[in-house]
């Protein structure tokens, strides 16, 4: 305990960190009131609660999807632009052209993905305008309402896409996955203390094992966010002059779950499809009745079959386009770098993506198990909105954000000379770097 003083004291003693993390704590709390913000017509008394992949956006977006904030999509429009420009970038020539432009690219792409996140929100908006307001809570004209609101979430978007670049500038951590993360954290306490309550007191020690169950699953998280395999690369020796440069050891870190939390984002919306075109003829056929009943329903075992399915698939594929081993084996070559037994060139690429395959395997599915760890812990008796913090998206993001910006902090104590935030290790973020990789 007195170590955890020590270190919050230390902390708050750097004064650089001690500003970033008040101006971050300032943002989050501009975030959060505005999601209370309920749009303008809208009686908020005769809205009804998000269910489906709704209620997914709702947990995402901290309630302020079903309470028809002015920030009812978040910054969710943005990731999703994000996702098809990265997309882009592999598929489309002039983007990867753009990539490769520094930083004047970066900034073109960066004004790209602006752009498409207001046509993205202007969409959106529509869509949730229509079908997820009910019309006797909307109080003025439907016609000015749609029109004023599309305005006002387009804006209440691109307000929070400022507020997550002024994080990453004036604050700490990565500010876009700050305010999904502050979203979900708001609605655990929430929850977890509706599930303390139905328990009452003959079932707290039901309620004890549900939390001691769920510190192992936030484990387990944490070492498959962790978890790298290391690739010994040696530097040839190099005479400049007077100096002898490289001829260290260093490696590659190639990480288990290299896609992160994308695969089970591509699959969970490609769930919804199913129970979507079967409605069309539900009233028609009583087997596109049953297959939508069997998706809609994420508990069932024929959903999370083809859940986990999909994100195994998908791992493959996010790992493939992010993590290139004939850049990685191009760019040891013009530095210098060999793996040891291992020719350069053609043969170093074919290692590498050889050990990326077996890694991906076991991390897919183990990333597949997490997915539909909700389901499970729904089907063992805890509540829906609690067991949603069992694993999937929610626990993913919290996970890798709250890594993020442990190791950020650590960084600030280590160059002023302090300790470290735990006596044995160190807090190993996603954005640390022990070698050149790409």
């Amino acid at each position: 305990m007195k170590k955890f003083f020590t270190t919050i004291r230390n902390i708050f003693a750097i004064e650089d960190l001690r500003i970033r993390i008040i101006n971050t704590l300032f943002f989050l709390i501009i975030f959060r009131l505005g999601s209370f913000v309920v749009l303008p017509g809208v009686d908020s008394s005769k809205l009804g609660d998000a269910e489906g992949i709704f209620g997914l956006l709702d947990t995402l977006l901290g309630g302020a999807f079903s309470r028809s904030s002015v920030f009812a999509l978040g910054i969710m429009p943005y990731i999703s632009a994000s996702i098809v420009v990265q997309l882009l970038t592999v598929a489309v020539p002039y983007f990867q052209k753009l990539q490769k432009d520094g930083e004047s690219g970066r900034n073109k792409i960066n004004q790209i993905t602006r752009v498409l996140t207001i046509l993205i929100t202007i969409a959106q908006a529509v869509g949730y305008l229509s079908t997820t307001i009910p019309a006797e809570a909307i109080l003025i004209d439907r016609t000015f309402f749609t029109i004023s609101s599309v305005i006002i979430i387009t804006a209440g978007t691109i307000f929070c896409m400022w507020l997550g670049e002024k994080i990453t500038d004036k604050g700490i951590g990565n500010g876009i996955s700050m305010l999904i993360m502050i979203g979900i954290i708001a609605r655990f306490p929430g929850s977890i203390a509706a599930e303390a309550v139905s328990r009452g007191m003959s079932g707290m020690l039901l309620f004890i094992l549900e939390i001691v169950a769920l510190f192992f699953v936030v484990m387990g998280v944490v070492m498959l966010t962790q978890a790298v395999r290391r690739i010994p690369v040696q530097y040839a020796k190099q005479v400049v002059g007077n100096k002898v440069y490289g001829g260290q050891r260093q490696y590659i870190p190639l990480k288990v779950n290299a896609s992160g939390v994308m695969p089970i984002i591509f699959a969970q919306s490609l769930m919804f499809l199913p129970a979507l075109v079967a409605g069309i003829w539900s009233d028609t056929s009583d087997m596109a009745a049953s297959i939508g009943s069997t998706f809609s329903d994420f508990t069932t075992w024929q959903y999370n079959l083809v859940f986990g399915l999909l994100i195994i698939l998908f791992t493959f594929f996010y790992t493939a386009i992010t993590v290139n081993p004939n850049q990685i084996a191009d760019d040891m070559r013009r530095n210098g770098g060999f793996v040891p037994g291992i020719k350069p060139g053609k043969q170093t690429s074919e290692f590498i993506d050889n050990i990326l395959t077996k890694i991906t395997l076991p991390g897919s599915i183990f990333l597949a198990i997490v997915a539909i760890l909700p389901a499970i812990a729904n089907l063992a008796g805890v509540s829906r909105d609690f067991s949603q913090f069992y694993g999937g998206t929610s626990l993913l993001i919290m996970v890798g954000v709250i890594l993020d910006t442990l190791q950020q902090i650590e960084s600030y104590l280590l160059m002023r000379h302090y300790e470290g935030m735990m006596k044995s290790g160190r807090v190993k973020g996603r954005s640390q770097n022990v070698a050149v990789a790409t």
